[in-house]
């Protein structure tokens, strides 16, 4: 081991610099001598409850230490005054400061032009290399955040959990950053509960560089979701097969289960498809779909909003039931579903960028106004009629209100066969009507 005070240049300081240093659990052997040097004079030393302990020894006797776990916002006014005040700080971080680590915190608090990056092998590439995965192509995300419990039905955007099941929905190799809450055991129960659970092989890193080092692999997700792991460790997903690529917009009608025996409740391609364009939909677009019937509109609209979630209420049981059955058949994840009656459920729901309204259930009036009350600034509500007397609630309703709305007539017709030759054969006339939730002018520069 150095000394400590040994003649090896200060090299790595720079004036007015805090150095966030990456460190391994293999303590100073992780180190280079520049690096161990830096540590063994900071004035200021910065890190979590555990990496502190871990090098506890190497601070020098008047060393002002702070530990951050749990007082993440502190850290960096308390940079800001140690450099004020010309002391050396070190900021203890594991593994490569930059890939899910405190650096960007601190950049974007205090700016990179106070901040001397020196970064360490990184947890993601021992993990990697233990198991022989290649990670240039994987994605790379963490659930390394608040405790959000359980994976359960109906989750949403803000579990700790989401960005993890979106990567398993879109992408073949998946390494993530886990915590002792959000654990390989949670993780595999919500693959589980995402019927998901046989479609990736997982392998499990714990406690690499010390001497309790296991690597977990070969054991279906089923039965890691009963095992029980260490704190630290590093979980890595691949899928068994290949993502299939399915049609984003657009879909035949015949590809949704429909009531039979008389085909109903489906909003029809072509007017699915301008619904749907009139939505201004996002890929992160949180959208409301009233009135599901089949299903069909708010599922297409999963397949756009890939990083969204969409929610859908529908008041019959025999359609509940169908839309519940085209959403297991196309393989959709990020869609809740519930039977009821609208307005009901609307209050637990997130604020939605767009919403579609199918069925009202004879409380239109009402069931707008809540809506462009909800609807986020620049959102749509589109709404399909067949009949005048609903036509003519919404505009009187929306005549009250101060929103910009137009009406779009759409009559479809479909070609059709008669003898060796074809007719043109023409479908109800349908209105589709679209709100637009202007910005609020007086926020925006808040």
């Amino acid at each position: 081991m150095m000394k400590k005070g040994n003649s090896v240049p200060l090299c790595g300081y720079a004036k007015n610099k805090a150095t966030i240093l990456g460190v391994l659990d293999n303590g100073i052997l992780g180190l280079s001598a520049e690096h161990l040097d830096m540590l063994q004079q900071a004035d200021v030393v910065i890190g979590g409850t555990r990496v502190l302990e871990l090098f506890s020894t190497e601070f020098k006797t008047d060393v002002e230490t702070f530990d951050l776990t749990g007082h993440l916002k502190d850290v960096p006014p308390l940079i800001e005054q140690a450099l004020g005040n010309q002391q050396a700080v070190v900021v203890l971080a594991t593994g490569d400061p930059l890939c899910h680590g405190i650096a960007n915190y601190l950049k974007k608090k205090i700016g990179l032009s106070k901040l001397n990056i020196m970064p360490n092998v990184s947890a993601l590439q021992l993990a990697c290399a233990r198991v022989g995965v290649s990670w240039q192509d994987a994605y790379i995300c963490s659930v390394h955040t608040q405790d959000a419990g359980e994976w359960v039905d109906n989750p949403s955007k803000e579990h700790g959990l989401y960005s993890l099941f979106k990567a398993c929905v879109q992408h073949r190799k998946i390494i993530t950053f886990t915590s002792p809450k959000n654990n390989p055991a949670r993780i595999s129960r919500m693959l589980v509960a995402e019927n998901m659970a046989d479609d990736f092989d997982m392998i499990v890193t714990e406690n690499l560089l010390q001497d309790n080092e296991r690597i977990v692999a070969d054991i279906p997700v089923s039965e890691l979701a009963k095992q029980d792991f260490s704190d630290l460790n590093m979980v890595i997903l691949e899928r068994k097969e290949s993502i299939t690529k399915s049609t984003l917009f657009g879909l035949e009608d015949a590809s949704f289960n429909q009531r039979k025996p008389e085909k109903g409740l489906i909003t029809k391609r072509d007017v699915r498809a301008v619904s749907l364009a009139h939505m201004q939909l996002k890929a992160n677009s949180i959208v409301w779909d009233i009135g599901a019937g089949s299903g069909s509109v708010g599922l297409e609209a999963a397949r756009l909003c890939a990083n969204g979630w969409i929610y859908a209420i529908e008041k019959n049981e025999g359609d509940f039931d169908i839309a519940k059955s085209n959403q297991l058949q196309m393989d959709i994840h990020h869609y809740t579903l519930v039977h009821a009656k609208a307005p009901e459920c609307l209050e637990a729901w997130p604020n939605p960028d767009a919403v579609f309204i199918g069925g009202s259930g004879g409380k239109l009036g009402d069931l707008i106004k809540l809506i462009v009350a909800r609807l986020n600034d620049g959102g749509h509500l589109v709404m399909n009629f067949v009949t005048i007397e609903n036509l003519t609630a919404a505009v009187e309703t929306l005549k009250t209100m101060d929103v910009s709305w137009q009406i779009t007539q759409m009559q479809v017709s479909r070609s059709k066969p008669i003898l060796h030759m074809h007719r043109m054969a023409a479908e109800n006339p349908v209105w589709i009507v679209t709100v637009e939730k202007m910005y609020d002018v007086t926020t925006m520069d808040q």
